[in-house]
């Protein structure tokens, strides 16, 4: 009777979200890409809610995402000076509750570069949108992605030309507003043969508690090919997201992706990559400074399916009051995946009795030449190595921050953006004080 009364539940859940996402209107979209909208609505009804019984979700209850009765967000025109990062030179997109405003952006056309809404880029019907839009993602059974793949309404559409390097980066700001509010936005990136690019992607939030931003980028990285991503997460501790990047690495290509998240009532990275040629170089960098009530939670797979490939995985956390950490990392080594080198390492810091942190580093092998290893710590500040900072004359306060912030930054050493790296730098500071 439990179960029946728990799907009964979840179920009404679920409608919920679809009384309100299936008011918007898609029938003039492409048929091609309508098709992919229905196929993923069919393939709701199969799917549920996670509970604490999906492994997939073990360390996160949803709760307090799907308890909630939502209205669509809006595009709205807003102020986003605050979200701008000093000193930086790039070309900026502005997206609102799953919209982009053109208003509020500030880029110029450059030669072998296509950066355009993902909505106009659907009417163009561009060869490499048509080619890689939901390639890797439409096989993936999980909730929140079948929500984004049948109902995103718009995002950032980027395509790189072969041996195309960008000098500026490219800097997407993702805003959500509103009380208990609901947006979707996606994004495409593609960077084609020997092409190179850098891209930030900030979520933030203005006014309004409890809205909740379910998002999804699908990164392609060509044969020789050279992209940097850079996600930093600084919404209100009411607000919630779940953030998805499909990642597919061909030979030869580098592809590192460092994550800095600041604050959320819950906030859950789903990060996959699939390693499918040999040569490959794949850096994920991740740290998390959790606070009060917040639920942090990274979620990262690497999947090696070829041969002397190398990817290096360092998660750092700092938890305070009564927030929550979790870090599942797994790694794949495939039978064909032979020379692989493969890092995984999470490491957290408890500065309060009633913070936790779960963390399950897992390596599956199938290969026997490798060199592959994992590990976990997590603690309290080293008290002799705050004693020795005071013996030299450091208050304790500044012993303390001095060592949570060397422990911090470490983690996104990777970052070759200078200015991104400062504007990190300068928040973990701020936190500390």
């Amino acid at each position: 009777m439990e179960n029946i009364n728990t799907t009964i539940a979840t179920s009404e859940k679920k409608d919920k979200f679809l009384e309100v996402l299936s008011t918007l209107d898609f029938t003039t979209e492409n048929p091609t890409f309508l098709q992919h909208r229905i196929t993923s609505q069919n393939e709701l009804n199969e799917l549920d809610f996670p509970t604490s019984k999906t492994e997939y979700w073990k360390y996160t209850r949803v709760g307090k995402i799907v308890n909630n009765t939502y209205t669509l967000g809006q595009p709205e025109k807003i102020d986003v000076s605050d979200f701008l990062i000093p000193n930086l030179d790039a070309q900026v997109l502005v997206i609102i509750n799953g919209h982009v405003v053109a208003d509020l952006s500030d880029f110029t056309s450059v030669d072998g570069v296509t950066l355009t809404s993902l909505s106009h880029a659907k009417k163009q019907n561009f060869e490499g949108l048509k080619k890689h839009f939901n390639q890797f993602t439409q096989d993936k059974k999980e909730i929140f992605l079948a929500f984004n793949n049948a109902f995103h309404t718009d995002g950032i559409y980027l395509e790189v030309a072969k041996n195309k390097i960008i000098e500026k980066p490219l800097h997407i700001i993702n805003i959500t507003t509103g009380n208990n509010t609901i947006s979707q936005s996606r994004n495409l990136f593609l960077a084609n043969v020997g092409s190179q690019v850098k891209i930030i992607e900030s979520f933030v939030n203005v006014n309004g508690e409890k809205n909740f931003n379910n998002h999804v980028s699908e990164l392609i990285i060509s044969e020789n090919a050279i992209m940097e991503y850079n996600k930093i997460q600084d919404k209100k501790e009411t607000n919630f997201s779940i953030v998805t990047e499909q990642v597919y690495q061909e030979a030869n290509s580098n592809f590192t992706i460092n994550t800095a998240t600041f604050n959320g009532a819950l906030v859950r990275n789903n990060l996959n990559i699939e390693v499918d040629a040999s040569n490959c170089e794949t850096n994920l960098n991740g740290l998390y400074l959790g606070k009060n009530k917040d639920h942090i939670d990274n979620h990262t797979v690497v999947d090696h399916k070829k041969p002397h490939c190398n990817s290096n995985e360092i998660y750092r956390g700092v938890l305070d009051n009564e927030s929550t950490g979790v870090f599942n990392g797994k790694v794949f080594v495939r039978p064909n995946a032979q020379k692989t080198n493969a890092f995984q390492q999470n490491n957290n810091i408890l500065l309060t009795d009633n913070a936790t942190v779960n963390s399950k580093p897992e390596l599956e092998i199938y290969a026997d030449d490798v060199k592959c290893s994992h590990g976990s710590t997590t603690g309290q500040i080293d008290e002799e190595a705050i004693f020795y900072l005071q013996s030299r004359g450091i208050s304790k306060k500044g012993a303390l921050k001095l060592m949570i912030n060397a422990f911090a930054k470490d983690a996104l050493e990777r970052i070759s953006i200078e200015a991104l790296q400062a504007y990190i730098d300068n928040k973990i500071e701020e936190r500390f004080i």
